[in-house]
């Protein structure tokens, strides 16, 4: 697995769920390509990525819905490679909730219950049903509730088994924004109320973000990334994954000295980094800076004392979004540079054409391979965000 995140032995203490060296091979392509995790114990995982990567393929063996080509999977310490669905500790919510249209909502949710033969299956649904501050709705029919009112009871049909792991699949796709941003808290909540640990597959960077305790990005059937949102978005270690979670400006540099502070020529310009945050500490290096990093001067205006400067850029495009205004910028030899700055004065700091200064705080550069495709990532998540839309 590339990137920071450690893999644990199946054996280790604090992991429900571990993957080692699973691929997944169709007749045509890899979908899933030695891959190797650990999910720690009661905590929300996230498997991120676009179209196509392999994160619903890996669900979809955790849950036995598919066979590895080879590797091993465990949950609570048990080898389940070869263990049928129904002989696993997990259980699956999809985007499409598959409630049973003549049960009520108490009789969707004791089902699984009621096959198992488990006595008070009714009053354990409504227990769950409290969960999910549905328990008011129980006598009603799925299709005389909400999209969010029926996921939450496809949420609590799958809680009441006490399952060792949940799956989600997508399980917010088919909401609206509102909706689906009202359901990320909840879920977030129902996820520490009840201490299970949850793995979400989704290409939602938000969604991920704003739930997750661990997120791993997956790009071509491999885990580019893994580790907390902040670690992720703040400290990337790739051009995809800096691209894929958040907007990021990569620009493509030399390095021209070394020590705990790299100095690397940018276009002409000096800017600085620290070493530590850097993949490469050497030769060509793509240097990146979040575009909301990034502060707008005017041209004979002095930064904060040992801040990266950029001369020369020309404002192209200003867009008001409310509580900030995105910026773009034109500099000779480096293209075009994002930047977002806090509407903080009520007034524009520039207009299309105004020739600016862009400076930053070095301590908020990172710098990756050289040989890395700057705009990896970008197009994968543009067709994210349109799937969404």
């Amino acid at each position: 697995m590339s990137g920071d995140g450690a893999v644990l032995h199946h054996d280790d203490a604090g992991a429900d769920l571990v993957l080692e060296h699973v691929t997944k091979r169709f007749t045509t392509f890899t979908a899933v390509d030695d891959l190797s995790l650990a999910v720690p114990q009661g905590s929300f995982f996230a498997l991120l990525g676009p179209s196509g990567c392999g994160k619903t393929t890996t669900l979809r063996m955790v849950a036995g819905l598919e066979t590895p080509t080879s590797g091993s999977i465990f949950i609570d310490g048990k080898d389940v490679t070869d263990a049928k669905p129904y002989n696993r500790p997990v259980n699956t919510v999809f985007q499409s909730y598959a409630l049973f249209p003549h049960l009520s909502v108490v009789e969707n949710v004791a089902f699984g219950l009621r096959r198992k033969k488990v006595p008070g299956a009714r009053e354990k649904a409504l227990q769950f049903l409290e969960l999910v501050e549905l328990a008011h709705l129980a006598e009603r029919r799925p299709a005389q509730l909400s999209g969010g009112q029926q996921q939450r009871v496809a949420l609590a049909r799958a809680l009441v088994n006490n399952p060792s792991v949940l799956l989600l699949d997508e399980p917010l796709g088919a909401l609206d924004l509102k909706l689906r941003r009202q359901m990320q808290v909840e879920l977030k909540r129902i996820q520490l109320e009840v201490g299970l640990t949850f793995v979400h597959v989704t290409h939602d960077q938000e969604e991920a973000m704003t739930m997750a305790d661990t997120v791993a990005v997956m790009n071509a059937g491999r885990i580019e990334q893994m580790g907390s949102p902040a670690e992720l978005y703040e400290l990337p270690r790739t051009a995809f994954v800096a691209n894929f979670l958040g907007q990021s400006n990569l620009l493509a540099g030399e390095v021209v000295s070394t020590g705990d502070t790299l100095g690397v020529d940018v276009g002409g310009n000096r800017v600085h980094l620290p070493a530590v945050r850097a993949v490469s500490t050497s030769g060509n290096v793509l240097v990146g800076v979040r575009p909301e990093k990034l502060h707008i001067l005017a041209p004979d205006a002095e930064p904060e004392p040992g801040w990266n400067v950029i001369d020369g850029a020309v404002l192209t495009d200003v867009s008001f979004t409310g509580v900030s205004t995105l910026f773009r910028a034109e500099v000779a030899g480096l293209g075009t540079l994002a930047v977002f700055e806090q509407n903080r004065t009520g007034g524009p700091l520039g207009a299309p054409g105004d020739r600016v200064r862009l400076a930053w705080d070095p301590a908020y550069t990172f710098g990756l391979d050289g040989d890395e495709d700057a705009s990896s990532g970008a197009a994968e998540l543009a067709e994210a965000s349109r799937a969404l839309a």
